[in-house]
């Protein structure tokens, strides 16, 4: 199912990239205007002192219902238009609304980063999700004549909703390419970056020039790689420790997307990302492969979203809540239910707490 789902994620964005189709709205959302008195954006508050460390035991892994082995949504978004034009598009008022039901539900985002390594610090009976971006679009991050995040940006949108919801933490992964966030000159993609990582997000390699890696040679895939490698630590970036695929196409070495070499220069990922189609096993699974993390397009249930979209797999995972990852609090420790012992990786053993 997920190779059927990559294909169509792959589809659709060469549409979208070559032919602008156009789509409707499938969701509605009112956009507030602010008013005069009023910041166009919260300011980005700093952050509290952080609480002190909780040791799970299996008594308080057993009362939060801990499931460190369930399903991570990793929803991947590209442009937030006011108007769609690609069925991939957002609008600002849909990415808003989407993010004010993942903190209802109690999720808090971490990074491709943090997720990939494995130590996922969240609160006990919150649930992780990991908000990515593809392509370094110009509403992504934007700072406004103060030197904040504009509204209806992608981090003016998180901060907006992290200031209503302070359990949400404003934390997210953008995959960029050449010229991230359409900044034209070197030092406002410095000065970019720099806020961005000093702020807790993510910065990483989407490839230099988007192209569908299945279709280049290995030599041609660690070129793009190292390209964007080389471009992201001129950048202030601090050496990427994932990345996406284009289009969710794999090259026909699949490896050579996690690790390589091109003139002089090599590369190696922890984690390499899909652009669909279900919610992700964490990195503690057996099954979790490196070289093709799943994700989840944000849409809503229209046509071939009806079963891989965002819509409806945050619905599913509501109603199914011993599937969805639990936390136990305490990043140290797995916690899990006796009956998933055997799907956790050898190596991490001695950590498991089994209720």
């Amino acid at each position: 199912m997920t190779v059927v789902a990559n294909a169509t994620v792959v589809a659709v964005g060469l549409v979208a990239l070559t032919l602008l189709l156009s789509a409707r709205d499938d969701e509605s959302g009112e956009r507030r205007i602010p008013t005069r008195a009023e910041p166009a954006v919260p300011a980005p508050a700093s952050q509290p002192d952080p609480p002190p460390p909780v040791v799970a035991t299996v008594e308080s892994a057993r009362a939060v219902g801990a499931n460190e082995l369930g399903l991570v949504p990793v929803i991947m978004y590209h442009r937030l238009l006011k108007k769609r034009i690609a069925s991939i598009d957002r609008t600002p008022a849909q990415l808003r609304a989407e993010l004010v039901k993942l903190a209802k539900a109690g999720y808090v985002p971490i990074t491709a980063a943090e997720f990939v390594s494995g130590r996922i610090d969240i609160p006990a009976g919150a649930h992780p999700v990991v908000l990515t971006f593809d392509d370094g679009h110009p509403s992504h991050f934007a700072l406004d004549a103060d030197g904040q995040p504009k509204r209806d940006t992608a981090v003016g949108i998180i901060y907006e909703v992290a200031a209503k919801y302070p359990d949400f933490r404003p934390v997210a992964t953008f995959w960029v390419n050449r010229a991230p966030f359409g900044l034209p000159d070197q030092a406002q993609q410095e000065a970019a970056v720099k806020w961005l990582v000093d702020h807790g997000f993510e910065v990483g390699n989407h490839t230099y020039t988007h192209p569908d890696l299945r279709r280049l040679s290995p030599k041609g895939v660690a070129e793009q790689i190292v390209r964007q490698e080389r471009l992201l630590k001129k950048l202030g970036v601090p050496s990427s420790t994932t990345m996406a695929l284009p289009y969710g196409s794999r090259p026909r070495k699949a490896k050579i997307a996690r690790e390589g070499k091109w003139d002089g220069t090599s590369y190696r990922f922890d984690g390499v990302f899909l652009a669909g189609a279900e919610p992700s096993v964490p990195p503690y699974a057996k099954s979790f492969d490196r070289t093709a993390i799943w994700r989840i397009q944000s849409n809503g249930k229209q046509g071939e979203c009806r079963r891989w979209c965002s819509a409806y797999w945050l619905d599913w995972l509501d109603e199914h809540p011993e599937a969805r990852y639990t936390s136990d609090g305490d990043p140290e420790h797995i916690s899990i239910p006796k009956r998933l012992r055997g799907n956790i990786i050898s190596k991490a053993a001695k950590k498991v707490i089994a209720y």
